[in-house]
Parts: structure tokens; sequence; C-alpha cells
């Protein structure tokens, strides 16, 4: 095993996000390949048990964790994964990935030629992925770029010493990061991102607004995780009141649309449905692109 520096908190949560992606990746009715994120998990001691395999959950889909949310980030890869190959097949040439954790898209999607991929994340973080992959010989299928930085410090001058362009039209990702950062970090993150972007730039994230239905935090899925993982996932999820980002974004020029999970299970036959109770019910997949 290598070392890590994530098992434990917000980092803990990749590998959750990478064991959902594996246990994904043996469905036979999969909406995401990630032939790497097994790798993560088996890398790291407090991860090395966590089932891979359908089959090894117990109860299936009805299994609050490996079930219903490996369905749920099964199905956000899937929909994230389309939005940034949309975007590349259009003519982007540069991915952001904000808060890349141990996801493999540099790896696995398929690019066109010329697309560089820019992860940004922890040190620890992109430290322990580099090491697996390393491991495994594993060759990106596109320019990778890894920036190891704290998105609640300035990672804009990291980013553009790495060869960032931002004359240039640049697809961002946001994925599972906005929930753990303050309300002013939120809005700082956003409004750097349009500074950066000219027209033609696009940007998807997820957020989970702090005004969710308290029963919602009774949902067995939290007190599953704590059980069997350790991870008490309320806990991680910042306090503040969250800042409408998809509006001002709308004031300053992207158009927004704003989606349920539920919208894109309806869309692809698979992935979760609404519960009473809902750990995912307030759950919004933004997308945004800026205009011309």
């Amino acid at each position: 095993m290598v070392s890590t520096g994530v098992e434990d908190g917000v980092g803990l949560t990749a590998l959750m996000v990478a064991a959902a992606r594996a246990i994904e990746t043996h469905r036979h009715d999969t909406l995401a390949r990630d032939v790497y994120a097994e790798h993560f998990v088996r890398a790291a001691a407090v991860s090395a048990d966590w089932p891979l395999h359908p089959a090894d959950v117990h109860d299936g889909d009805a299994n609050p964790l490996w079930g219903r949310m490996a369905r749920y980030f099964g199905l956000r890869t899937r929909v994230l994964d389309d939005h940034l190959v949309r975007a590349a097949q259009a003519g982007t040439r540069q991915v952001v990935l904000l808060g890349a954790g141990l996801d493999s898209r540099a790896y696995r999607l398929d690019w066109p030629p010329g697309v560089t991929v820019y992860e940004l994340d922890q040190p620890e973080v992109l430290t322990f992925k580099h090491n697996v992959l390393t491991d495994l010989e594993a060759t990106p299928l596109t320019t990778r770029v890894p920036i190891p930085v704290d998105l609640r410090d300035d990672w804009t001058t990291p980013l553009l010493a790495a060869g960032f362009t931002p004359a240039l039209p640049t697809a961002w990702l946001a994925e599972g990061l906005l929930l753990y950062l303050s309300g002013a970090d939120e809005t700082r993150l956003i409004t750097t991102v349009d500074h950066l972007s000219p027209p033609g730039s696009t940007l998807a994230y997820e957020v989970k607004p702090r005004d969710e239905h308290p029963r919602a935090r009774l949902n067995p899925l939290y007190a599953y995780t704590l059980q069997h993982i350790g991870l008490d996932l309320p806990t991680l999820f910042n306090k503040d009141d969250r800042p409408d980002s998809a509006t001002t974004l709308t004031t300053i020029g992207w158009s927004t649309t704003s989606h349920t999970p539920f919208d894109f299970t309806r869309l692809h036959g698979r992935g979760p449905h609404p519960e009473p109770d809902d750990a995912f019910g307030r759950n919004r997949w933004v997308f945004a692109t800026k205009g011309r």
C-alpha cells in the first residue's frame, strides 16, 4: 500500500466516491467505467476491504451507501463525463477540474486531440493519485497537468503558471466540491472562474442548499456511512448559508440550467429514485455557459 494522506475528512470522501465508481464499473448496466477506481480503494488501508463489485454489496441497491449512494455517484460521473466530452467535441481545449479528487478522466475519456486537463486538489490527494497510477504504469489519453493547491487559497497563480490560457474557452468542473466550502469561498471561486473565462466557456457544479429539510439528516445513509466507514458526512458539509451562484452567473452573462439528479435518472433509466427524507432531494447539478 502507498502513503495516502486521504484517510480522513474530505480526503476519505474521495475514496468513497472511487469505491462507488468501481462498483458502477462492474455493473452489467453501467453508466460509467473507471478501471482505475478500484486500485485507489485497495491502495489505502482504511478502504482496503470496501466492496468493489455489486455482488459484494449486502442488500444490493437497498444498501444506503454502496447501493443507492453508489448509484448516485455513478450517475453523476456519467452526466459530468458527458458534459466535458461535449464541450471538448465542440472545440474547447482547456478543462479544469476544481477538486479533482481521485477521478481519472484524463485517463479514461475519449478526448479530441489537443485537450489539456488541469487537475486542482490538495497536495496529498494528488500525490496519492500519482503514486497509484505510477504503480499501474497508467498513461493519460491527453495532456494532464496536476496542480497541488488548496482551493480556499489563491489557485489562480499556480494555474496560470502551469500554462493555463485565460483567452481560451474552458470547461470548468466542480464536482462534489462546493458543499465543503464556505459561502465566501464559493463566491470567490465563482467570481474567479468568471474572470478567467472568455465567452464560450462552460461550468458544471453540484450544490446542496443549507436549508434542506431537517428530516433529511435522519436518512439511513448518514448513520450507515458513519457506522461502516467512519465518515460523518453532515459534519463535513459547510454550515454557511449558501450563495445563489446560479443567479450570480446569470446576472454576469452566463446562461444556466439547474437539474435534480432524478432528472438524469429518468433520462438514463438508471440511478436513484426519490424517497422520503431524501438525502439527495435538494441536491442540484448546475450547468452554465458564458455568453458571447
